[in-house]
Protein backbone atom coordinates (compact mmCIF):
# COMPACT_ATOMS: atom_id res chain seq x y z
CA UNK A 1 0.00 0.00 0.00
CA UNK A 2 1.01 3.25 -0.73
CA UNK A 3 0.68 6.31 2.15
CA UNK A 4 1.67 9.09 -0.06
CA UNK A 5 -1.54 11.30 0.34
CA UNK A 6 -2.57 13.01 -3.02
CA UNK A 7 -4.83 15.64 -3.31
CA UNK A 8 -7.21 16.11 -6.52
CA UNK A 9 -9.07 19.55 -6.97
CA UNK A 10 -12.01 19.32 -9.43
CA UNK A 11 -11.70 15.29 -8.70
CA UNK A 12 -15.32 14.51 -9.19
CA UNK A 13 -15.01 15.63 -12.69
CA UNK A 14 -14.12 13.44 -16.13
CA UNK A 15 -10.53 13.01 -15.04
CA UNK A 16 -11.11 12.45 -11.41
CA UNK A 17 -13.89 10.13 -11.71
CA UNK A 18 -11.19 7.99 -14.09
CA UNK A 19 -8.02 9.25 -11.47
CA UNK A 20 -9.14 7.93 -8.38
CA UNK A 21 -9.93 4.54 -9.86
CA UNK A 22 -6.54 4.12 -11.21
CA UNK A 23 -4.62 5.61 -8.35
CA UNK A 24 -6.19 3.24 -6.16
CA UNK A 25 -4.85 0.14 -8.56
CA UNK A 26 -1.37 1.71 -7.79
CA UNK A 27 -1.96 0.84 -3.88
CA UNK A 28 -2.29 4.98 -2.87
CA UNK A 29 -5.38 5.21 -0.11
CA UNK A 30 -5.04 8.32 1.25
CA UNK A 31 -6.69 10.17 -1.04
CA UNK A 32 -9.01 13.46 -1.02
CA UNK A 33 -10.98 15.23 -3.89
CA UNK A 34 -11.88 18.10 -3.27
CA UNK A 35 -15.42 19.31 -5.85
CA UNK A 36 -17.95 21.89 -5.74
CA UNK A 37 -20.94 19.71 -7.63
CA UNK A 38 -22.28 17.68 -4.86
CA UNK A 39 -24.34 15.52 -7.44
CA UNK A 40 -20.70 14.70 -9.17
CA UNK A 41 -19.05 14.21 -5.82
CA UNK A 42 -22.22 11.96 -4.83
CA UNK A 43 -21.22 9.49 -7.77
CA UNK A 44 -17.88 9.71 -6.34
CA UNK A 45 -18.69 8.53 -3.11
CA UNK A 46 -20.96 5.95 -4.32
CA UNK A 47 -18.22 4.02 -5.90
CA UNK A 48 -15.35 5.32 -3.90
CA UNK A 49 -16.82 5.56 0.10
CA UNK A 50 -13.09 4.51 0.95
CA UNK A 51 -11.96 8.32 0.25
CA UNK A 52 -12.45 11.61 1.58
CA UNK A 53 -14.60 13.96 -0.57
CA UNK A 54 -15.05 17.42 0.25
CA UNK A 55 -17.81 19.79 -1.31
CA UNK A 56 -16.60 23.05 -1.36
CA UNK A 57 -16.17 26.20 -3.95
CA UNK A 58 -12.42 26.35 -4.34
CA UNK A 59 -12.95 30.34 -5.52
CA UNK A 60 -15.02 31.16 -1.63
CA UNK A 61 -15.35 28.74 0.47
CA UNK A 62 -12.75 27.64 3.18
CA UNK A 63 -11.81 24.79 5.34
CA UNK A 64 -10.73 22.56 2.66
CA UNK A 65 -7.73 24.09 2.85
CA UNK A 66 -6.75 22.15 5.88
CA UNK A 67 -7.11 18.92 3.72
CA UNK A 68 -3.33 20.10 2.62
CA UNK A 69 -1.46 19.20 5.49
CA UNK A 70 0.78 16.14 5.57
CA UNK A 71 -0.32 15.71 1.18
CA UNK A 72 2.51 14.87 -0.59
CA UNK A 73 0.98 15.73 -4.06
CA UNK A 74 -1.50 18.16 -5.95
CA UNK A 75 -3.26 17.28 -8.88
CA UNK A 76 -4.43 20.56 -10.04
CA UNK A 77 -7.51 19.50 -11.72
CA UNK A 78 -10.61 21.89 -11.44
CA UNK A 79 -11.33 24.31 -14.52
CA UNK A 80 -14.21 25.84 -15.91
CA UNK A 81 -14.90 24.29 -19.57
CA UNK A 82 -18.23 25.12 -20.84
CA UNK A 83 -20.06 28.03 -20.34
CA UNK A 84 -21.88 31.28 -21.30
CA UNK A 85 -20.13 34.03 -19.62
CA UNK A 86 -16.83 35.20 -19.51
CA UNK A 87 -16.46 35.36 -15.16
CA UNK A 88 -17.35 31.90 -15.04
CA UNK A 89 -14.63 31.28 -16.65
CA UNK A 90 -12.21 33.81 -14.56
CA UNK A 91 -13.75 32.68 -11.11
CA UNK A 92 -13.32 28.81 -11.57
CA UNK A 93 -9.90 28.59 -13.74
CA UNK A 94 -8.52 32.06 -12.35
CA UNK A 95 -9.47 32.93 -8.65
CA UNK A 96 -10.03 29.50 -7.78
CA UNK A 97 -6.58 28.58 -8.69
CA UNK A 98 -4.79 31.47 -7.01
CA UNK A 99 -6.15 30.37 -3.73
CA UNK A 100 -5.52 26.32 -4.04
CA UNK A 101 -1.73 28.47 -5.05
CA UNK A 102 -1.99 29.42 -1.72
CA UNK A 103 -2.66 26.56 0.20
CA UNK A 104 -0.34 24.76 -1.75
CA UNK A 105 2.45 26.83 -0.76
CA UNK A 106 0.73 27.15 2.75
CA UNK A 107 0.99 23.59 3.33
CA UNK A 108 4.51 22.93 1.28
CA UNK A 109 3.00 20.47 -1.10
CA UNK A 110 5.90 19.03 -2.49
CA UNK A 111 5.03 18.57 -6.32
CA UNK A 112 1.95 19.23 -8.08
CA UNK A 113 0.49 17.53 -11.84
CA UNK A 114 -0.69 20.56 -13.38
CA UNK A 115 -3.90 19.95 -15.64
CA UNK A 116 -3.54 22.64 -18.32
CA UNK A 117 -4.74 22.29 -21.92
CA UNK A 118 -4.17 22.01 -24.95
CA UNK A 119 -5.77 25.29 -26.19
CA UNK A 120 -2.83 27.13 -24.99
CA UNK A 121 -1.09 26.14 -28.39
CA UNK A 122 -4.72 26.76 -29.86
CA UNK A 123 -5.07 29.67 -32.50
CA UNK A 124 -8.62 30.26 -30.87
CA UNK A 125 -9.49 33.38 -28.82
CA UNK A 126 -12.40 32.31 -26.23
CA UNK A 127 -13.19 32.17 -22.41
CA UNK A 128 -11.59 28.80 -21.68
CA UNK A 129 -8.34 29.24 -23.68
CA UNK A 130 -7.53 32.49 -22.41
CA UNK A 131 -8.11 31.53 -18.92
CA UNK A 132 -6.62 28.30 -19.68
CA UNK A 133 -2.92 30.32 -20.19
CA UNK A 134 -3.59 32.87 -17.38
CA UNK A 135 -3.94 29.90 -14.82
CA UNK A 136 -0.96 28.07 -16.71
CA UNK A 137 1.45 30.57 -16.15
CA UNK A 138 -0.01 30.72 -12.49
CA UNK A 139 0.51 27.57 -11.40
CA UNK A 140 4.29 27.66 -12.81
CA UNK A 141 5.14 30.49 -10.90
CA UNK A 142 4.11 29.06 -7.93
CA UNK A 143 7.51 27.69 -7.23
CA UNK A 144 6.32 24.52 -6.69
CA UNK A 145 7.91 21.28 -8.35
CA UNK A 146 6.21 20.20 -11.29
CA UNK A 147 5.14 18.78 -14.19
CA UNK A 148 2.01 20.54 -17.05
CA UNK A 149 -0.07 18.32 -18.69
CA UNK A 150 -1.76 19.44 -22.23
CA UNK A 151 -4.48 17.40 -23.13
CA UNK A 152 -6.45 17.28 -26.40
CA UNK A 153 -10.09 16.64 -26.16
CA UNK A 154 -10.82 13.83 -23.82
CA UNK A 155 -13.15 11.17 -23.82
CA UNK A 156 -13.96 8.35 -21.68
CA UNK A 157 -16.36 7.14 -18.66
CA UNK A 158 -18.49 9.65 -16.80
CA UNK A 159 -17.85 11.86 -19.77
CA UNK A 160 -20.74 14.71 -19.30
CA UNK A 161 -19.05 16.96 -22.28
CA UNK A 162 -17.89 16.32 -26.05
CA UNK A 163 -17.86 12.96 -27.15
CA UNK A 164 -20.11 11.81 -24.13
CA UNK A 165 -22.50 14.00 -24.98
CA UNK A 166 -22.65 13.68 -28.75
CA UNK A 167 -22.78 10.14 -28.25
CA UNK A 168 -25.67 9.87 -26.47
CA UNK A 169 -27.41 12.71 -28.17
CA UNK A 170 -26.88 10.03 -31.31
CA UNK A 171 -28.74 7.36 -29.28
CA UNK A 172 -31.83 10.06 -29.04
CA UNK A 173 -32.38 11.28 -32.36
CA UNK A 174 -32.99 10.18 -35.08
CA UNK A 175 -30.61 12.23 -37.55
CA UNK A 176 -26.70 13.70 -35.76
CA UNK A 177 -26.08 17.14 -37.35
CA UNK A 178 -22.81 17.50 -38.88
CA UNK A 179 -21.79 21.07 -39.07
CA UNK A 180 -19.83 21.55 -43.38
CA UNK A 181 -18.00 18.86 -44.30
CA UNK A 182 -16.68 17.21 -40.87
CA UNK A 183 -13.48 17.16 -41.76
CA UNK A 184 -12.24 18.83 -39.04
CA UNK A 185 -9.00 17.24 -37.96
CA UNK A 186 -9.56 16.07 -34.02
CA UNK A 187 -7.07 14.31 -31.52
CA UNK A 188 -9.09 12.60 -28.85
CA UNK A 189 -7.34 11.12 -25.87
CA UNK A 190 -8.46 8.24 -23.75
CA UNK A 191 -9.02 9.83 -20.22
CA UNK A 192 -8.16 6.24 -19.36
CA UNK A 193 -4.66 6.71 -20.68
CA UNK A 194 -4.37 10.34 -19.50
CA UNK A 195 -5.04 8.84 -16.28
CA UNK A 196 -2.58 6.59 -16.09
CA UNK A 197 -0.23 9.07 -16.94
CA UNK A 198 -0.78 11.33 -14.33
CA UNK A 199 0.17 8.31 -12.26
CA UNK A 200 3.31 7.63 -13.37
CA UNK A 201 4.17 11.56 -13.11
CA UNK A 202 3.50 11.20 -9.68
CA UNK A 203 5.48 8.16 -8.98
CA UNK A 204 8.57 9.20 -11.16
CA UNK A 205 8.15 13.19 -10.22
CA UNK A 206 8.40 14.16 -14.03
CA UNK A 207 9.10 17.64 -14.27
CA UNK A 208 8.26 20.08 -17.52
CA UNK A 209 5.57 20.36 -20.21
CA UNK A 210 4.54 17.96 -22.01
CA UNK A 211 1.46 18.21 -24.87
CA UNK A 212 -0.43 14.62 -24.05
CA UNK A 213 -2.48 14.30 -27.93
CA UNK A 214 -4.40 11.35 -28.85
CA UNK A 215 -1.92 9.21 -30.63
CA UNK A 216 -4.31 9.07 -33.85
CA UNK A 217 -5.49 11.66 -35.84
CA UNK A 218 -9.08 11.48 -37.27
CA UNK A 219 -11.32 13.95 -38.61
CA UNK A 220 -14.59 14.63 -36.81
CA UNK A 221 -17.10 13.04 -39.11
CA UNK A 222 -15.15 10.04 -38.53
CA UNK A 223 -14.88 10.06 -34.93
CA UNK A 224 -18.20 10.24 -34.85
CA UNK A 225 -18.62 7.32 -36.84
CA UNK A 226 -16.78 5.30 -34.39
CA UNK A 227 -18.89 6.45 -31.91
CA UNK A 228 -21.90 5.26 -33.85
CA UNK A 229 -20.25 1.78 -34.20
CA UNK A 230 -19.30 2.03 -30.70
CA UNK A 231 -22.67 2.63 -29.06
CA UNK A 232 -24.40 1.03 -31.88
CA UNK A 233 -26.96 4.08 -32.25
CA UNK A 234 -29.13 4.11 -35.59
CA UNK A 235 -29.18 7.74 -35.83
CA UNK A 236 -28.21 8.63 -39.51
CA UNK A 237 -25.34 11.28 -40.21
CA UNK A 238 -26.04 14.19 -42.04
CA UNK A 239 -23.71 16.76 -43.17
CA UNK A 240 -26.00 20.75 -42.69
CA UNK A 241 -24.26 24.10 -43.46
CA UNK A 242 -22.10 25.71 -41.26
CA UNK A 243 -24.57 28.66 -40.72
CA UNK A 244 -27.56 26.96 -39.85
CA UNK A 245 -25.57 24.67 -37.06
CA UNK A 246 -24.48 27.74 -35.66
CA UNK A 247 -27.91 29.30 -35.99
CA UNK A 248 -29.42 26.48 -34.47
CA UNK A 249 -26.69 26.74 -31.08
CA UNK A 250 -28.07 30.37 -31.18
CA UNK A 251 -31.37 29.55 -30.70
CA UNK A 252 -30.86 26.80 -28.34
CA UNK A 253 -28.58 29.10 -25.99
CA UNK A 254 -31.98 31.09 -25.37
CA UNK A 255 -33.98 28.61 -23.71
CA UNK A 256 -31.12 27.24 -21.56
CA UNK A 257 -28.98 28.71 -19.34
CA UNK A 258 -26.08 26.12 -19.71
CA UNK A 259 -26.18 24.54 -22.99
CA UNK A 260 -23.59 21.36 -23.41
CA UNK A 261 -22.39 22.51 -26.42
CA UNK A 262 -22.32 26.60 -27.71
CA UNK A 263 -21.02 28.22 -30.64
CA UNK A 264 -17.63 28.87 -29.06
CA UNK A 265 -17.19 25.34 -29.05
CA UNK A 266 -18.20 24.93 -32.61
CA UNK A 267 -15.61 27.77 -33.36
CA UNK A 268 -13.10 25.91 -31.86
CA UNK A 269 -14.15 22.73 -33.62
CA UNK A 270 -13.36 23.99 -36.95
CA UNK A 271 -10.24 25.96 -35.98
CA UNK A 272 -7.41 24.31 -37.73
CA UNK A 273 -4.86 22.97 -35.51
CA UNK A 274 -2.98 20.02 -35.54
CA UNK A 275 -1.59 19.65 -31.79
CA UNK A 276 1.97 18.05 -31.16
CA UNK A 277 1.83 14.40 -31.09
CA UNK A 278 4.85 13.57 -28.84
CA UNK A 279 5.77 9.74 -27.66
CA UNK A 280 4.40 9.86 -24.36
CA UNK A 281 3.92 6.12 -24.23
CA UNK A 282 6.98 5.96 -23.91
CA UNK A 283 8.49 8.91 -22.06
CA UNK A 284 5.48 8.02 -18.70
CA UNK A 285 5.83 4.12 -19.68
CA UNK A 286 2.09 4.18 -20.57
CA UNK A 287 0.55 2.03 -22.93
CA UNK A 288 -1.82 4.08 -25.27
CA UNK A 289 -5.23 2.11 -26.00
CA UNK A 290 -6.44 2.10 -30.02
CA UNK A 291 -9.12 4.70 -30.70
CA UNK A 292 -11.94 2.21 -31.45
CA UNK A 293 -11.42 0.41 -28.61
CA UNK A 294 -10.99 3.03 -26.28
CA UNK A 295 -14.16 4.02 -27.74
CA UNK A 296 -15.68 0.07 -27.29
CA UNK A 297 -14.60 0.43 -23.54
CA UNK A 298 -16.15 3.79 -22.85
CA UNK A 299 -19.43 3.26 -24.14
CA UNK A 300 -19.45 -0.37 -24.03
CA UNK A 301 -18.76 -0.85 -20.01
CA UNK A 302 -21.99 -2.46 -17.86
CA UNK A 303 -22.40 0.13 -15.38
CA UNK A 304 -19.77 3.35 -16.33
CA UNK A 305 -21.00 3.67 -19.58
CA UNK A 306 -24.77 4.64 -18.31
CA UNK A 307 -23.29 7.26 -16.05
CA UNK A 308 -22.91 10.80 -17.11
CA UNK A 309 -21.91 13.59 -14.89
CA UNK A 310 -23.88 16.88 -14.19
CA UNK A 311 -22.46 19.72 -16.01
Amino acid sequence: MNTRKIIVTGGAGLVGQNLVSRLKDKGFRDIVVIDKSAANATVLREHHPDIRVIVADLASDDGWQDSFDGADALVHAHAQIGGLFADEFVRNNVTASERVMAAAQAHAIAYIVNISSSVVNSMAIDNYTETKKAQEAMVAASGIRQVILRPTLMFGWFDRKHVGWLARFMERVPIFPIPGSGRYIRQPLYVGDFCNIIVAAIERRTTGAFNISGQERIDYIDLVRAMKAATHAKARIVRIPYAAFYALLRAYALVSSNPPFTVKQLQALVTPDIFEVIDWPTIFGVRATPLQAALDETFQHPVYSKIALQF
